[in-house]
């Protein structure tokens, strides 16, 4: 047990943290558990990411498992796992926290936290493009 943040409980909380990775098949309508590990870093010093890393690689490298897109939550939402995604053209979808700096602007105004910009109807439908800071220069998101 440790005291970790919580999106459900929207707060810290004691828990055990778990990184999973789950298989869904939508034709089908079934989904399975590919992969989970303990996040334990004061026991064996791998952050989140590390664990993703190791997991990678089992299914995508050694078991060679089939499939199109990822579903990350904002934690993963790391300029390296997402240029990777792109790197292996597979979709992605993760939600940005709300303090990370893009520009939707195309340069024409500084860095905004997400959460301050703007949104057209069709935007909130469709998404918008933007640049993520940090980001390669032409690099954009939807």
């Amino acid at each position: 047990m440790r005291r970790q943040e919580s999106g459900n409980a929207q707060g810290v909380i004691n828990g055990i943290g778990v990184v999973t990775c789950v298989y869904v098949h939508p034709q089908e309508d079934r989904f399975w558990l590919i992969d989970d590990r303990i996040y334990d870093p004061q026991g064996d010093g791998k952050t989140k990411l590390d664990h993703l890393k190791d997991m990678r690689s089992v299914w995508v490298y050694q078991k060679g498992l089939p499939f199109t897109g990822v579903l990350m939550d904002s934690g993963y939402a790391t300029k390296t796992v997402m240029l990777h995604r792109e790197q292996m053209q597979k979709t992605y979808s993760c939600p940005l926290k709300t303090n990370r700096r893009v520009d939707d602007s195309a340069g024409t105004t500084p860095y905004q936290r997400v959460d301050s910009l703007t949104w057209t109807q069709a935007e909130r439908k469709q998404g918008k493009p933007i640049k993520i800071r940090g980001f390669p220069k032409d690099h954009k998101v939807k």
